[in-house]
């Protein structure tokens, strides 16, 4: 099969269960909006003042397919998806409490050892949860909490600046789950002091404004970042290059174990991307957030709008 034409790409995209997953989140921001205090809705975490800094706390349940086909998984997964949550937002994690649904004392069993695994490896302690008692599906859910002294947002991108992806290639590609996995066991010795790189940047004054490459790939994530900031941004495909033997559509959407995009003025570039590739990790220029609020694809000389959040709400979590 030949490469994507620029519009039969942003067709692709648009038409995606990544992009359709994400449209029950403008019904959230419908209700609730900004209504949960000082600090706006629709970021990685929340983050609530205390002290000099900010506690921070976020939630992931996850898929119930894959708590069902491989729970040992669903439970390392939870742990990896709250700890990146909390660094993307320049934090450090403190502890989690989970809860889970089950009536099989087997999966239960597979659930808490995946969760114990992942919190060991990413050195966060499990502090407490709820088990409940289930007649048939099984279910979970994780909690975290954080502490940051300087916050990355979703609500500070600004026009000029570069879109710097952020991510390690010395993985495998999981193409049935649409799942870059960075996260092997030659990976462990790099798993902290890869994501304490992230804190460590905001504190320097490097960068503000951020998310981490979850569900949306690295098209939704950049297009939920521009609609938060309510910008525009453009995506340069030349500068995105996927691994071996990954298609740029699913690399596009891929769910990244160890991902971010980050908003970074050009004059800090080099100073936020030395130590991230002093570890051997990528941290590439793909990028640049504009003025207005449409995300736009670019190849060569052509040019393709992706998504006008202005007109058609992506998750309204940008909305006034």
């Amino acid at each position: 099969m030949g490469e994507l034409s620029l519009s039969e790409l942003v067709s692709a995209l648009r038409s995606s269960s990544v992009f359709r997953g994400k449209s029950p989140i403008r019904a959230v921001a419908e209700v609730l909006g900004d209504r949960a205090g000082a600090i706006r809705n629709g970021d990685d975490a929340a983050a609530l003042p205390d002290g000099e800094g900010f506690l921070l706390l976020a939630a992931e349940g996850i898929i119930p397919a894959l708590v069902r086909g491989d729970p040992y998984l669903a439970g390392r997964c939870a742990v990896l998806a709250n700890v990146n949550d909390i660094y993307a937002m320049g934090g450090r994690p403190l502890g989690m409490v989970d809860v889970v649904g089950t009536g099989d004392e087997a999966s239960l069993r597979e659930l808490c050892r995946g969760m114990r695994d992942g919190a060991a490896r990413y050195q966060v302690p499990i502090v407490g949860g709820h088990v409940l008692r289930t007649s048939s599906d099984v279910s979970l859910s994780l909690a975290i909490l954080g502490r940051a002294r300087s916050l990355i947002t979703s609500f500070d991108a600004k026009p000029g600046e570069r879109i710097v992806l952020v991510t390690n290639l010395d993985g495998r590609w999981l193409a049935e789950h649409g799942y870059w996995n960075a996260t092997l066991a030659k990976n462990d010795a790099l798993l902290v002091p890869a994501l304490e790189l992230l804190p460590a940047a905001a504190e320097k004054g490097l960068l503000r404004a951020g998310k981490d490459v979850s569900m949306g790939g690295i098209s939704g994530t950049v297009l939920m970042l521009a609609e938060c900031s309510r910008v525009g941004a453009r995506l340069e495909l030349d500068r995105i290059t996927p691994p071996d033997g990954v298609p740029l559509a699913p690399w596009l959407l891929a769910f990244m174990s160890y991902g971010f995009v980050l908003a970074v003025d050009p004059r800090q570039i080099e100073a936020l991307a030395a130590p991230f590739r002093a570890l051997g990790l990528l941290a590439a220029d793909i990028g640049e957030f504009t003025a207005g609020s449409k995300v736009v694809l670019r190849r060569g000389g052509e040019e393709e709008v992706l998504w006008d959040h202005a007109r058609e709400p992506f998750t309204g979590m940008g909305r006034p």
